[in-house]
């Protein structure tokens, strides 16, 4: 039988399109099996979190101690001593302080005045006769309140006079308050002087200052003379 080629079916017509059809289906193969990528079976989770599969974990050591028993209660004595009832209490007398209304009464030249202590201090306050600085005599005619008024003046003048700041606190900042304290003797001399300040230095200038006082007149209690204590303060403050 004779085979007849149909003039309507060409066989070539699409052939430019099938070429290029299973050109890109080899090419998209090619690339699927070069990016395949096979991965062993492991356990995602723990290797993220990066956990070991043994953790060693130190135990601290507990040390118990245990306390020593207690100690055993006192033993009761066996023997019970029976204390005497009719055992004699002596009583405490109060006696009164008032005075008898039927004791005489003493006269006035009776009476003995205790003699003062000439060693006893006598407060700057509370003496009669004030210690006089030199300058203040005058004061003496107006009563004791100007002559202490006069004392405390010529006091604070002899401080500004007399004062240096000490080099040594001036270099390192020292400041502050150094409170003396000094008795005015029976001749009028100072003496017992004694310093408080924040500073050797600043004490130092002040016992100076306290050493150039001129010699007072004593004060006196009752006409006599008495050692008589007085303090002040010096301020050392930088500028």
């Amino acid at each position: 039988m004779e085979l007849k080629k149909n003039p309507k079916k060409d066989l070539n017509k699409n052939r430019g399109l099938y070429f290029v059809a299973g050109l890109a289906l080899i090419m998209l193969l090619t690339y699927v099996a070069l990016e395949y990528k096979t991965y062993d079976k492991a356990d995602y989770v723990s290797q993220s979190m990066n956990i070991d599969e043994e953790i060693l974990e130190e135990v601290p050591i507990t040390i118990q101690f245990t306390p020593p028993p207690p100690p055993p209660p006192p033993v009761a004595p066996t023997i019970i001593e029976i204390v005497d009832d009719e055992k004699i209490i002596e009583e405490t007398i109060i006696e009164t302080s008032e005075t008898d209304p039927d004791a005489p009464v003493l006269e006035v030249e009776d009476i003995e005045v205790a003699e003062i202590d000439e060693d006893e201090p006598i407060p700057f306050m509370a003496i009669e006769d004030v210690p006089i600085f030199p300058g203040c005599e005058k004061e003496k005619e107006k009563g004791a309140e100007a002559t202490r008024a006069c004392f405390q003046k010529m006091m604070n003048k002899h401080i500004s006079k007399n004062f240096r700041y000490p080099e040594i606190a001036q270099e390192m900042g020292i400041q502050g308050k150094v409170n003396i304290m000094f008795i005015i003797q029976k001749d009028g001399n100072i003496g017992n002087v004694r310093l408080r300040g924040p500073d050797k230095s600043l004490e130092k200038e002040a016992a100076r200052i306290i050493d150039k006082l001129p010699k007072m007149t004593p004060g006196k209690q009752r006409g006599k003379a008495v050692k008589v204590p007085f303090s002040i303060p010096i301020n050392f403050k930088l500028q």
